[in-house]
């Protein structure tokens, strides 16, 4: 018997609008402590990772663990039906993923449950030497800047600042923020842009990202819903510049 019901559509829409920018397919695993998922694009560029823990929903009944294996396209085409004061209700039958809307009317969508032979991936284990927080909004609008010149940003992290930058064939492009933190080192790698816009998808999970880089290391992002039961993390390959 699997049951989740969420009064907040936004934290399954706002999640998988990112994932299905990355992932085809998933596994979602659900057990009595709530839902999670690990998976890794097909280009092994970008891992992420969700876990929304029985406390974010209103109900939550899973008596025996679970994989729901669903196309994500399929998935997001009906998260996006969802209006803002629906109440969300996630169950499964024999061979569906069931998702009711209850609202003004109750509306039930069935999809169709995949076969994956999966193992769910798990990120590599990295000691960053910098990390720090920055508002979701501005590493959003940062990105949109850098989009205007180039297909790449270079992030970077000083004592002082946050820095996005680009330089492109016609222009360049730099947002700074001062960021506030004790950084005991000074870090910059450099990143696809489309790659992190996938990610900014997410704008709605959290107001703020926790930010880990290092020299030519994965960028992770990291965003924790205000209540501390949900947290999307993503790890992205940085792109090493070859030498002209």
């Amino acid at each position: 018997m699997f049951k989740a019901v969420l009064s907040d559509s936004n934290i399954l829409k706002t999640s998988f609008d990112a994932i299905s920018s990355i992932v085809d397919e998933v596994q979602m695993q659900a057990d009595e402590e709530g839902l999670r998922l690990d998976a890794l694009d097909r280009s092994h560029i970008t891992f992420v990772h969700l876990e929304l823990k029985k406390n974010v929903f209103d109900e939550y009944q899973c008596k025996e663990p679970l994989k729901i294996n669903v196309d994500t396209e399929e998935l997001m085409k009906v998260l996006k039906r969802a209006k803002a004061e629906d109440m969300v209700e996630l169950t499964t039958d024999e061979g569906n993923f069931i998702i009711t809307f209850e609202g003004e009317a109750r509306r039930t969508f069935k999809i169709r449950l995949i076969d994956i032979e999966y193992e769910a991936p798990s990120p590599p284990q990295l000691d960053y030497p910098t990390e720090l927080e920055v508002p979701f909004s501005l590493l959003k609008d940062s990105i949109q800047d850098i989009g205007i010149v180039s297909d790449k940003i270079a992030l970077q992290v000083d004592e002082d600042k946050f820095k996005a930058s680009a330089e492109g064939d016609f222009g360049d492009a730099q947002i700074e923020y001062l960021h506030g933190e004790k950084i005991q080192e000074n870090a910059k790698s450099v990143f696809s842009l489309e790659k992190v816009k996938e990610m900014m998808k997410a704008d709605k999970f959290s107001e703020t990202a926790q930010i880990k880089l290092g020299n030519d290391m994965p960028l992770n992002l990291y965003l924790k819903m205000a209540s501390d039961e949900g947290e999307l993390s993503f790890l992205l390959a940085p792109r090493i510049e070859s030498e002209e």
